[in-house]
């Protein structure tokens, strides 16, 4: 476990390897679970500002499911979360052509739509952040489902958290970032 700020890090950010491999598992981790992903308070509001916006990305059934139920949702928890389709795939995927789920919100982003990439749960996974007092955990989630991007991640060498770059500077900044790469140098090469 490593500490930067309030954050305490695991070590599998680092030890473990992961590329997303859509050509392999299809965007399951918009289908399975027991929820949509999990979303941020001040997300909620960015949801519902964007929705128009997003709206024409989104497949007929997403879009008459978040107009019956909204832009998001609270689980049986009272988490905050984001629809879904028949308790299936997230009301914000789309399937392109091939078969492969998308983002909705991604897509709008990519083609300068709205300035929102994604919830920060779905551009951080495998990464899972808990709360334990005032330190956010960030843990690493083994999902089967991952299995091709463990097996990608590991041909490639790329660990976790550097397959994650954009993510942990979207959440915690760019100086934060560093110290991980500070310490992943000191791990790969420790001082005598």
């Amino acid at each position: 476990m490593y500490i930067i700020d309030k954050s305490l890090i695991s070590e599998e950010l680092f030890s473990k390897q992961f590329v997303c491999d859509l050509s392999k598992c299809k965007g399951a981790c918009c289908v399975e679970g027991d929820t949509g992903a999990p979303l941020a308070l001040d997300e909620i509001a960015v949801l519902e500002e964007i929705y128009p916006r997003v709206k024409p990305y989104l497949s007929v059934a997403g879009q008459s499911v978040i107009e019956q139920k909204g832009t998001s949702i609270q689980d049986k928890d009272g988490d905050f979360c984001t629809p879904t389709i028949n308790d299936r795939e997230c009301a914000y995927s789309v399937y392109d052509e091939n078969g492969l789920l998308q983002c909705g919100i991604e897509l709008a982003h990519k083609d300068g739509q709205v300035d929102f990439i994604k919830p920060l749960s779905c551009h951080l996974y495998p990464v899972r952040i808990t709360k334990v007092g005032e330190y956010d955990a960030l843990n690493y989630e083994r999902w089967e489902i991952c299995a091709a991007a463990c097996t990608l991640g590991e041909a490639l060498k790329v660990p976790v958290y550097t397959f994650l770059r954009d993510a942990l500077i979207r959440k915690y900044g760019q100086d934060f970032y560093n110290e991980m790469q500070i310490i992943e140098d000191l791990r790969n090469n420790p001082p005598s």
